[in-house]
Formats: structure tokens, sequence, C-alpha cells
């Protein structure tokens, strides 16, 4: 049982390393110990933190397709909320930016480089949340108020990927 559980540990502090960018990296790890103890339904990529002078803000990179379990609107937000309560209760953030991407499809084309480059992914889901809004951000993210959602892929989770249709919104 001791091995399990140390095991268990080592992956979460292996995959905390490999996630963690940003010019504050230890501090990302740190975060991503905190953050990657539990399996979210939409897998975490990315933890960033960076700072400018005194000011720390913290990205979250979500994965937009294949998640752990079905999941639907409602459960996206929730863990997006749950993401970022977790975030500003273990670390010194004073902002948290956190979005969801999804892959382009691939196509077979001669490798460029430099202002040619093509891009590789795309947001389908965006929001920033000061600390100063950290009591409120649940309600703000179940309004829609400053939440970029892309429409296709928000109505994609309910038909192709989440459960229950109309299941109430728990965020």
């Amino acid at each position: 049982m001791l091995a399990l559980a140390f095991a268990a540990s080592s992956l979460v502090d292996l995959n905390a390393v490999e996630r963690a960018e940003g010019n504050r990296r230890a501090d990302a790890v740190q975060l991503g110990r905190v953050l990657l103890r539990t399996v979210w339904p939409a897998q975490v990529l990315k933890i960033r933190i960076d700072s400018a002078g005194r000011h720390e803000v913290a990205g979250i990179v979500l994965s937009g397709v294949k998640f752990h379990r079905k999941l639907d609107a409602g459960e996206f937000g929730a863990e997006v909320a749950a993401l970022v309560r977790m975030t500003f209760a273990t670390s010194g953030v004073e902002e948290i930016d956190v979005w969801a991407t999804v892959p382009l499809p691939y196509v077979k084309q001669v490798l460029v480089h430099g202002e040619y480059l093509q891009p590789t992914e795309r947001i389908v889901f965006s929001v920033t949340v000061p600390r100063s809004e950290a009591a409120t951000f649940a309600g703000r993210l179940r309004r829609g108020d400053d939440v970029f959602w892309d429409p296709a892929w928000r109505s994609s989770l309910g038909r192709t990927q989440g459960s229950a249709r109309g299941k109430a919104q728990s965020f």
C-alpha cells in the first residue's frame, strides 16, 4: 500500500515538473503538485506562473478533447471554478487565466519556420479571474460574463462528449 502511495506521489511530481512553465517555474511546479493530485475530467496540460515585479499571474491550459470521462458544459465550468478556487487558495497569484485548446487538423505540408509558422491548436474557452473576483467568479462564469466559449465546441460537449442533456450547471 505504501509503495502505491509513493508511486502516485511520484507521478504527481513528475507531471507537475513536466507541465510547469513560466518565469516562476518553481512556483508553477508547486501549484502543479496541488492541482494534479486530482484526475480532472478535462486534462490539465500546462500550469504557468509568470511575474513582473511584484505581480504574479497563473495560466492553466486545459485539453478541450479526450476527456477522462464524459463532460458537458456545466461540468466543464465546475472544473474551471474548482481549479480557480484551488489556485487562489494555494498560491499568491493575483490573477488566473484559464483556457482550453483543441488541436487543429494536421495538413501535411512543407515545414515552415519563423513568421510563416502555422498554429497547431485553437482556443475554445478562455477566462481571466482577478483575485478580487474570486468570491463571485462562479456566478460570473454561470452568467457567461467576460467568458469566451467557442459556440460549436460548447455545444459539442453536450452532444458528443457530455453526459445527460439539460443537466443543471453546478459551478
